[in-house]
């Protein structure tokens, strides 16, 4: 053990747990902190432009490497700029600690001071005291340990005047097992079993927390010979199977979403089964439903299964799996019916449009040929959204985040940088409205250009709130109100260190297009959009 500064002691406990990047914004009570995290323990440290920004960038870190994510801010308004950010990663189940310094306990006339314990509740997140400078190796490990298991941002709250006290420092990780192995058993089980084996188009639907299980629900399917969809969250887990009909809900293609309708069994796994997966319960009517699910919380929120299994996704298929094979229960030849090319087409529609303006869905289809195929795709909240979802792939559930957990807009660019910085080997395409970005994306541009990202921004510019916009519509009222005259977010982005490129006819896609073959740096593609013509949100 040897004896240092507090400060020094939370820098070199959080470097224990494998925390090479922190993300952040410095302040009275974190600044020595982030200094000894650089300079004692050669750790990175990325500077955001706001205090919300850093959480963000750190819950996008986490989803794409697969690890806890870390950030930290000083005290009093630092942490209420966070509150959004960190309910989006309480939402979204995403393991990250927030170092948040707090006022000295010896001033509580302090301009700054704040109940941070009741705003840190309001969010549903974590909170951990620094009890005192000698139990600092303890309290960060708490934070992490929770963190992991209860999968949701912890924030640890760090008295700014125990800093320049000096303990002694004595390593303290705590070993964390964050795959729970339930298996299921008993007469549910059977039941379930019995279920699946009756139908004749079962189907099977994995979510984010039946990730990990994608080999063991591929056999089982095959076994079944039933179709594989996945959630949002999941989105790209079954990309290489025959039968894989995509994103399962409103988000469907019209004809998986008659597919889905006409199934007599869904297995859903690791999915809670929200409104937009099953189109607020029409999807489900007139079927069983087995759910299987590690979480018990997950369960029964959404709708009431026929069976509930509180276990693991893959033992529970496995489990399922043997049985059949045991009962010799014959594959129900659901598959042998379906054509897949026409399951997971999206139809195109009509290219109309305004005069000075770019057919966004027909933007979309050459964007999804012509931007790299090993992308991580991000997107903002807003109407433009959905069909993001449904035409632009991804590898993988790891190489998407979809900022919605909390239905806020303006949080993807940031977002967007704490996945560039996750894998920093692949380029990240982040889709936000001009809403969304003139909210949180200008400010946090720069910093991708400081960091030199490989960052392709697609701004959807209707000059409006387009959801509000086309409300008044429906109601034949005037939408003026929803209306913006913004600036140029090409000419912006050039302002802040990156390249813009405006596009409102086709032969300036062609342009833009072609700028993404020799980027060097962040760019930005704005798209210019008449707000009757971009198609409705699928949800």
């Amino acid at each position: 053990m040897s004896t240092q500064y507090v400060y020094q002691n939370i820098a070199r406990a959080v470097r224990e747990h494998g925390v090479d990047t922190m993300f952040g914004l410095m302040g009275d009570a974190n600044l020595f902190m982030v200094d000894s995290f650089v300079r004692d323990c050669g750790g990175r440290f990325v500077p955001a432009a706001h205090e919300g920004s850093s959480v963000l960038m750190a819950l996008a870190y986490a989803h794409v490497a697969g690890k806890v994510g870390v950030a930290t801010v000083t005290h009093g308004p630092a942490l209420t700029n966070c509150m959004t950010a960190l309910t989006e990663g309480v939402r979204g189940h995403i393991p990250m600690v927030l170092l948040a310094g707090d006022t000295p306990v010896t001033m509580p006339l302090h301009l700054q001071s704040a109940d941070q314990r009741a705003l840190v509740k309001a969010t549903g997140a974590g909170f951990e005291q620094v009890r005192a400078p000698d139990t600092i190796a303890m309290d960060v490990a708490r934070a992490f340990y929770r963190a992991e298991v209860e999968r949701r941002p912890v924030v640890l709250n760090m008295p700014a005047d125990f800093m320049w006290e000096t303990a002694a420092h004595e390593t303290h990780v705590l070993d964390v097992f964050t795959a729970p192995g339930n298996v299921a058993e008993g007469d549910i089980l059977d039941e379930a079993i019995g279920m699946i084996a009756s139908a004749r188009r079962p189907l099977i639907l994995a979510g984010a927390g039946a990730v990990a299980a994608k080999t063991k629900l591929i056999r089982l399917a095959d076994r079944l010979e039933a179709p594989l969809a996945t959630t949002l969250k999941a989105k790209g887990l079954f990309n290489d199977h025959p039968y894989n009909i995509d994103i399962f809900g409103t988000l469907s293609t019209p004809a998986a979403y008659e597919l889905i309708a006409q199934s007599d069994c869904i297995m859903c796994f690791g999915t809670g089964l929200h409104d937009f997966t099953t189109d607020r319960g029409k999807l489900m009517k007139g079927k069983r439903i087995v759910q299987v699910d590690v979480e018990p919380t997950a369960i029964g929120g959404g709708l009431h299964p026929d069976a509930a299994l509180v276990a693991d996704a893959g033992l529970t298929a496995e489990t399922i799996l043997y049985w059949l094979n045991e009962a010799e229960v014959s594959p129900s030849g659901f598959t042998r019916e379906l054509d897949i090319k026409t399951l997971t087409a999206h139809p195109v529609g009509a290219s109309k449009t305004a005069e000075g303006c770019i057919n966004y869905v027909y933007a979309l289809e050459r964007l999804e040929k012509a931007l790299p195929k090993d992308r991580l795709l991000v997107t903002d909240g807003g109407r433009f959204m959905t069909e993001v979802w449904c035409r632009l792939s991804v590898e993988g559930p790891r190489s998407f985040v979809a900022t919605t957990n909390f239905g806020s807009i303006g949080i993807g660019l940031q977002e967007a940088v704490g996945a560039g910085l996750a894998a920093p080997d692949r380029p990240v395409v982040l889709f936000s409205g001009d809403g969304g970005f003139m909210m949180g994306g200008i400010n946090e541009f720069n910093t991708a250009v400081r960091l030199g990202l490989d960052l392709i921004v697609i701004i959807a510019n209707d000059s409006a709130y387009g959801a509000e916009h086309i409300q008044f519509l429906d109601r034949k009222m005037d939408p003026s109100l929803t209306e913006f005259h913004w600036p140029s977010f090409a000419e912006v982005a050039t302002a802040l260190g990156g390249q813009g490129a405006m596009v409102q006819t086709e032969a300036e896609l062609d342009a833009a297009l072609a700028m993404i073959k020799t980027r060097n740096g962040p760019i930005l593609i704005e798209l210019k959009l008449d707000p009757r013509y971009v198609p409705r949100m699928r949800i």
